[in-house]
């Protein structure tokens, strides 16, 4: 298998949005419950671009089989060394390595923009990608109790972060 990692470019949108769409309808990975549209896909990917902050793809075979992307954790000024971080793979093509090679590179960027710290705000139930979270070397902060709800139930949310410098 041939993955490459680049930055994203607006043709790949499409893609990544089903990427999104499909963990939205089927995971907790996303606290969305409606599917994101078109528009509101180009503003979150014109924003971070607008901002200074990557996404990224790794791409087999001429196809997005996965996105990376990274962005403001905070509003507030004090924040600004700080960044909150995603990785998505096409659910086809996990356990592959794509994920690994997707956060690597957030990480090497992250380095280069002078951020300290890098956040991972994981649905807690997802063992898996806590674990794979903490083989970069994040460690969990803390859970926050019951404060998503999505498919009828209660969620925690898992906060784990990585120094950087």
């Amino acid at each position: 298998m041939n993955i490459s990692v680049r930055h994203a470019t607006a043709a790949d949108l499409p893609e990544i949005l089903e990427i999104v769409n499909h963990a939205i309808a089927n995971t907790t990975a996303i606290y969305d419950e409606a599917p994101r549209s078109e528009k509101a896909h180009r503003e979150w990917f014109d924003e971070k671009l607008e901002a200074g902050f990557p996404i990224i793809v790794a791409e087999l075979d001429g196809h997005v089989a996965g996105f990376g992307a990274y962005g403001t954790f905070k509003p507030k000024t004090g924040y600004r060394f700080t960044v909150e971080h995603s990785v998505y793979v096409r659910e086809d093509l996990t356990g592959k390595g794509i994920g690994k090679l997707l956060l690597s590179k957030l990480i090497d960027l992250a380095k280069a923009q002078n951020i300290h710290a890098m956040i991972g705000v994981i649905d807690a139930a997802n063992t898996g990608s806590i674990a794979f979270h903490k083989q970069f070397g994040f460690i969990e902060i803390g859970t926050l109790k019951e404060v998503g709800f999505k498919f009828g139930r209660w969620l925690d949310v898992a906060f784990l972060q990585l120094r950087i410098d």
